[in-house]
C-alpha cells in the first residue's frame, strides 16, 4: 500500500485529489496539508511514501516546503500545479531544483473531457515516484561533484566533424539538463536538440526556466526551422522531433513510442539516419528504456554516445539500459558531460 500525502490549500482541489488517489486500491491517502508548514510537520509524523505538492500557498509555499522536506526527510514529491501561465509554470521548476521529481497538471473536474486521462497520468506518476528510493541521495548528488575514471572520457572528434548534439531525459532530467547546459559557454559551436519527458503544458515554462540558467538561448522547437550553432531546441508537446540532413527540425505525429510522444528514441534514430557519425548522443536519467536502443544505433554509425552514470542519476533506467546494451562510448556525470562538450571549439 502506497501512503500518499496531499499538500493543497484549495478545499475543492483537495477533494478532487482525494477522490482520484483513493480510487486506486494500491494508494492510501494518509493526510492532507493545507500549507507548507503543515506539510513539513505531516511528513515527519505520517512518513508518506509520496507527496503531491501545490506550489502557490499562503505562508511557506510549495518550493520552500519541498526544500525543507528534502533536507530533513527526503520523500518523492510530485508537483501538482493548476497554473499553466509561462511565468508561473517556470516557478514550478524551482521546486525541482529543491528536489521534486515530477510536475503534473492538476486534473480538471470529473465532468471535463480530459479528466480521466489526466487522472490516470496522476495515478501512474504517484505510483512510479513512490518506488524511487534513490531520492534520499538527492542533496548529496546536488552538492557533491561527481567523478569518473579518466578512462571513461571519450575520444574527441574534430569539432568540424560534429554537427549536432542530441539529448534525451526523463525522471530527474530537468536538474541533469540544467547541470549539463548551464556548464556550456555562450559561444558553444553546435546546436543542441533536447527531448525531456514532461507533462503537457509545461514545456514553455521549462524552456523559460532553462533560459534563466544557461548562457546559450533556449527555445521550444518549431517545425522546419534551421538549427543554429549555440542554440538549444526543446521538443514541444505531443510531437516527435527529429532532424534532416540540412539541419532542419522535423516533427512527426506518428504513434507514441513506449507510450511517449515526443520520444527520445525517435530523436536519436532521426539523428543517426541524417548525420551518422557527425553527432553526439546523450542519454540522461529516467525510467524505462526510451532511447537506449537508438543510442546504440548512433554508436554503431560512429557517433560519440554518452550515458549518465548511476551515481548521479535519480533513476538509472534509461542510461542503465544503454550501458547494458553497450550503447555508450562513455559513462559520465552531468558535470563531466558539460566538460566534455565544452572541449568542442
Amino acid at each position: 500500500m502506497i501512503k500518499a500525502l496531499i499538500v493543497e490549500d484549495s478545499l475543492v482541489a483537495q477533494e478532487l485529489l482525494i477522490h482520484i488517489l483513493t480510487s486506486d486500491p494500491e494508494i492510501r491517502v494518509v493526510g492532507v496539508a493545507r500549507s507548507g508548514e503543515e506539510a513539513i510537520e505531516a511528513v515527519q509524523l505520517l512518513k508518506p511514501d509520496v507527496i503531491t505538492m501545490d506550489i502557490h500557498m499562503p505562508g511557506i509555499d510549495g518550493f520552500e516546503a519541498t526544500r525543507q522536506i528534502m533536507s530533513t526527510r527526503p520523500t518523492p514529491i510530485v508537483v501538482v500545479s493548476g497554473s499553466m501561465a509561462i511565468g508561473e509554470a517556470a516557478q514550478v521548476f524551482k521546486a525541482m531544483e529543491a528536489g521534486a521529481l515530477a510536475v503534473l497538471n492538476r486534473p480538471p473536474g470529473i465532468t471535463h473531457q480530459d479528466h480521466k486521462k489526466i487522472a490516470r497520468e496522476l495515478l501512474q506518476t504517484v505510483k512510479l515516484m513512490s518506488e524511487i528510493k534513490l531520492v534520499k541521495r538527492l542533496n548529496h548528488l546536488q552538492n557533491k561533484p561527481q567523478t569518473s575514471p579518466i578512462s571513461f572520457l571519450p575520444a574527441m572528434k574534430p569539432s568540424g566533424a560534429v554537427q549536432l548534439v542530441a539529448i534525451g531525459a526523463s525522471t530527474g532530467g530537468p536538474m541533469a539538463l540544467q547541470k549539463v547546459l548551464s556548464g556550456l559557454p555562450k559561444n558553444f559551436p553546435l546546436p543542441i536538440l533536447v527531448v525531456q519527458h514532461i507533462a503537457a503544458g509545461f514545456v514553455d515554462g521549462f524552456v523559460e526556466w532553462l533560459n534563466g540558467c544557461c548562457l546559450m538561448p533556449v527555445q521550444t522547437a518549431v517545425r522546419w526551422q534551421a538549427v543554429l550553432p549555440g542554440h538549444i531546441y526543446v521538443a514541444p508537446d505531443n510531437f516527435h522531433m527529429g532532424i534532416d540532413r540540412n539541419l532542419r527540425i522535423e516533427f512527426s505525429e506518428t504513434p507514441p513510442e513506449s507510450g511517449l510522444r515526443p520520444s527520445v528514441s525517435y530523436l536519436f534514430r532521426s539523428v543517426a539516419e541524417a548525420l551518422g557519425a557527425n553527432a553526439v548522443g546523450i542519454l540522461l536519467t529516467g525510467m524505462g528504456r526510451d532511447g537506449a536502443q537508438e543510442l546504440k544505433l548512433m554508436k554503431d554509425k560512429g557517433a560519440v554516445t554518452v550515458a549518465q552514470n548511476a551515481e548521479s542519476s535519480v533513476v538509472f533506467g534509461m542510461p542503465g539500459e544503454a550501458v547494458r546494451l553497450d550503447a555508450a562510448t562513455s559513462v559520465l556525470s552531468p558535470a563531466e558531460i558539460a566538460d566534455m562538450l565544452s572541449r568542442y571549439r
